[in-house]
């Protein structure tokens, strides 16, 4: 019994670190170590996710949470450097989403947690007199492949993402 309780809390914690963001090039990030403040480093994630840090070889970071990059320099840190060490990964910048077409002012704005259409629409100063009120598309990478989503005021939107708001004939 106590076996099945220990799969369903792995199951579920992997489960709830599926649903989190995703490192990606732009992201800048901060690392952190407990009472070592030579190994505080920050850095802007570029194209190939590698990062440096002090003692370890590059780190890929792309398509991590922050909670698996704490995990991976843990790891290296652990034994030779250091005996506990106490890692921190946390988001300073988000890389950002992008908007045009009919809103006052397009372009490309930080992401946000929990950011739905209509607060991105927000961001971007509001719709436009001649804007759609219901054409909107997104445009999303997913598994590395380009796909265009019709989204209304609650869908969610991510980084990355580029946000099309049509123009309306009445």
């Amino acid at each position: 019994m106590r076996l099945l309780a220990i799969i369903f809390y792995l199951l579920f914690i992997d489960v709830a670190y599926s649903n989190e963001y995703l490192l990606g090039a732009g992201d800048h990030i901060e690392i952190t170590v407990y009472d070592e403040v030579d190994l505080t480093t920050k850095v802007k994630i570029d194209k190939s996710g590698l990062i440096s840090f002090p003692f370890l070889d590059d780190v890929q970071v792309i398509g991590l949470t922050t909670k698996q990059v704490e995990k991976v320099i843990y790891q290296g840190l652990l034994g030779d450097y250091l005996v506990d060490p106490q890692v921190n990964v946390s988001i300073v910048i988000y890389r950002p989403f992008f908007i045009h077409g009919q809103v006052k002012r397009p372009g490309g704005y930080p992401y946000q947690d929990d950011l739905t259409l209509d607060k991105a629409i927000a961001i971007a100063g509001g719709l436009a007199n001649r804007a759609s009120k219901t054409d909107w598309k997104i445009t999303r990478i997913v598994h590395g492949k380009s796909v265009v989503i019709n989204a209304n005021v609650t869908t969610q939107v991510k980084p990355d993402d580029i946000i099309k708001v049509e123009q309306s004939f009445f």
